[in-house]
């Protein structure tokens, strides 16, 4: 049976540690005004691989915690994957020289999809990683502020003789939510993309939530794993059991 893995979120807006509600920015909740002892914290209680998202580079389309991210990669000895604002190769090769494991590509996807393509060519599906977060179904773009008409299946396909081998999908109308996964939209997904490697994201709620994508991956193999944000902040997943062997193998 393939591992199923747990990816722990981190989205840095003003240098904190935040949360947003449905991707909006004037939903914003303040965890902590230091990320750096909130990446520390959750590598201690068994983090095994950090998802960090540039909410201000997502927004203004740069990447703009660099220096931030470049701290927290040193102070972590676990995996760690970036998203937001990571528009050219420059700013894709600055996080890979700081040690990130992952470079996530979003709004890339629709502004400029000629440089996608050269990164997947130039550094491989294991290093270069989409970002689908749809809303009704539909790619949104510049921080979740903008809409495409670009579905997730299509992009998927148009990115796949390039070397797209994973893709994080996220349902902007569970994101922050604490509703549960669109169990539905991720299937559907799956089924449509069989040879592409799925992260979940959005709407965990609880340690049932998390399960059920476990159980899920018994019958769609590539389910990677899910990503947990908000659940963890607000105490409705304990670290001891979500960290735990079982839910991993």
């Amino acid at each position: 049976m393939n591992q199923f893995n747990i990816y722990t979120a981190i989205d840095l807006l003003n240098e904190k540690c935040v949360r947003l509600y449905k991707g909006d920015y004037d939903q914003e909740h303040t965890y902590n005004k230091d990320p750096i002892f909130v990446a520390k914290r959750w590598q201690s209680l068994g983090a095994k691989y950090m998802h960090i998202v540039d909410l201000d580079g997502a927004r203004d389309g740069k990447l703009v915690n660099r220096a931030l991210i470049k701290l927290m990669v040193h102070e972590l000895s676990i995996p760690v994957q970036v998203g937001g604002g990571i528009r050219n190769m420059d700013a894709l090769q600055t996080l890979l020289d700081a040690g990130v494991t992952r470079v996530i590509l979003g709004s890339a996807i629709v502004k400029d999809p000629d440089f996608v393509k050269a990164a997947l060519q130039k550094h491989g599906g294991d290093k270069v990683v989409l970002g689908i977060d749809c809303k009704d179904g539909y790619l949104a773009i510049e921080g979740w502020l903008e809409s495409s008409d670009l579905k997730a299946q299509t992009i998927v396909e148009q990115f796949q003789e390039y070397g797209l081998t994973r893709i994080v999908f996220t349902d902007i109308d569970r994101d922050g939510t604490l509703e549960g996964p669109n169990i539905q939209a991720l299937v559907e997904l799956m089924n449509a993309c069989p040879d592409t490697q799925v992260i979940a994201s959005g709407g965990i709620s609880n340690l049932d939530d998390v399960y059920a994508l476990k159980k899920l991956q018994q019958t769609h193999k590539n389910l990677d794993g899910v990503i947990i944000g908000k659940a963890l902040y607000e105490g409705k997943v304990q670290t001891s059991k979500l960290y735990a062997d079982d839910i991993y193998n």
